[in-house]
């Protein structure tokens, strides 16, 4: 119905107070007086946005869909309270449609603004307000860009000296055990040269290749001992060789026990070259097992050099579609990769960590570097409360319509007042240079703005738990 509202009566409404009669009569002349029962939807998230809505009477409740449910975010009976298309000035505001949804409490009357025609009178009414307005909202859109990209780029920073200093290890050991085995392969020539200039026949040669062949193969399977074990055994070792007069048994002992060879394998040697060439044989043979550990050094290095590279790509997620079908284990474990730093840097007790997933969870439709960015800042987030001592736990799980990932710790915990903040923007409870308040917030936009789905947190002393809940399906 049409605006039934005198001018006095309008001015009452705290929003055109200070207009004036002309533009009193536009408001007049273009709005439209709704009524709507009580528990009636007045509009819902997501439809075009049409109106400017101002309530005259009764009592309105505003929501938000969240995490799948219907999350309460205002309820008001004030009088000249304004809610719908709030950015009618903005055009690309109002593609997005309602960014929540309206619904009458009691019975309520209602101004209705139509927001194409209010716009144009609005721009011509406050030329200045307008572009202070649009600046203001898109100098925040802008910033918030800039501040997540800032958010991203020193969560890649932190991980960046990890993943440098995990690199750095396979590479170091590689570059070490080659260097040792240039020397081991020279040795082994020349003791081999020796050999074979002595008084060995066809036979014995033959039965030392062989043994040769079988001690190399010994080293892929030697068992894991234990330092009192390896003790005692090289105590054996290195006795017999001194009883059979080979000199520098105790350097050669480690070796053999490392291999998981023993003094009956050597005793193989002695019947094979004699007792005149054993030093010679046991040598060569020595030379023959620890090139074989060197090169499975070198190997287990350089595997793990690519393995390295291989998290650090799929946690960028370079060459891959931003947006696509994607298994959150990847992303998961990516980063738990470009952490190992930190677990092995921990002090006194140190983080142990406990992986829990659920392998039968499909692919779900997403963005897998931003999810990448939230596993990171949360995980930052629970090392830095345990301070390099405690349990992280990385858990994966169906809930229902949802995917849950769930990240827990066993630091002090978070305090309630504290609690209710920790996704506000610039929040943080930590020192000087040591967060920006950002991790928290940008991880709540790519969850609940960008995927559709929930990020809540529970905690108390000795069990803080984040709980991210992900659509299975794609959002229409």
């Amino acid at each position: 119905m049409s605006v039934t509202l005198s001018h006095a009566e309008l001015r009452e409404l705290f929003l055109f107070a200070d207009l004036s009669d002309l533009q009193l009569g536009w408001i007049a002349l273009n709005a439209d007086e709704v009524e709507v029962a009580a528990d009636t939807e007045i509009f819902t998230e997501g439809d075009d946005a049409k109106c400017f809505w101002v309530l005259l009477s009764g009592t309105v409740a505003t929501s938000r869909v969240i995490g799948g449910e219907r999350v309460e975010t205002a309820r008001t009976d004030q009088v000249g309270v304004y809610f719908g298309a709030v950015s009618f000035y903005l055009p690309e505001s109002l593609e997005q449609g309602y960014p929540t949804s309206a619904r009458a409490v009691t019975d309520v009357r209602l101004l209705a603004l139509p927001v194409g025609p209010f716009a144009a009178a609005f721009r011509d009414w406050f030329p200045m307000a307008v572009h202070l307005l649009q600046g203001m909202v898109l100098g925040t859109r802008r910033g918030q860009a800039i501040t997540g990209q800032r958010e991203r780029l020193l969560a890649l920073g932190k991980l960046s000296a990890g993943l440098t200093h995990e690199l750095n290890n396979p590479a170091a050991a590689a570059a070490r055990a080659t260097s040792t085995l240039r020397d081991r392969v020279a040795g082994m020539r020349h003791k081999l040269a020796m050999l074979a200039e002595g008084k060995l026949d066809t036979d014995a040669l033959l039965a030392l290749t062989g043994l040769q062949e079988d001690f190399a193969d010994r080293v892929a399977e030697a068992p894991e001992l234990s330092p009192l074990e390896s003790s005692d055994l090289e105590d054996e070792l290195g006795d017999w060789l001194t009883d059979h007069g080979i000199g520098g048994g105790w350097d050669l002992a480690p070796v053999f026990v490392a291999a998981g060879l023993r003094v009956s394998d050597l005793e193989k040697v002695l019947v094979a070259a004699g007792a005149e060439s054993l030093g010679g044989a046991v040598r060569w043979l020595a030379y023959t097992v620890e090139t074989e550990s060197l090169l499975r050094e070198i190997t287990d290095s350089t595997n793990r050099i690519t393995a390295l590279v291989g998290a650090a790509k799929q946690y960028s997620q370079l060459d891959r579609a931003p947006y696509q079908m994607i298994d959150v284990h990847d992303g998961l474990k990516a980063t738990l990769v470009m952490f190992a730093g930190k677990f092995a840097a921990s002090g006194a007790g140190g983080v142990k960590l406990v992986k829990d997933f659920d392998r039968t969870l499909p692919k779900i439709p997403g963005y897998p570097a931003e999810l990448n960015q939230v596993w990171t800042n949360i995980i930052d987030n629970a090392l830095a409360a345990m301070a390099g001592s405690g349990v992280l736990t990385v858990r994966t799980a169906p809930d229902g319509e949802w995917l849950l990932v769930e990240i827990g710790d066993t630091g002090p915990g978070i305090p309630p007042e504290h609690r209710k903040r920790v996704f506000e923007p610039f929040f943080t409870t930590k020192g000087v240079g040591e967060g920006t308040g950002l991790g928290l917030d940008v991880s709540w936009r790519v969850v609940v703005n960008r995927h559709h789905g929930d990020l809540t947190v529970e905690s108390q002393p000795g069990d803080t738990r984040f709980q991210i809940r992900l659509p299975l399906t794609e959002s229409p």
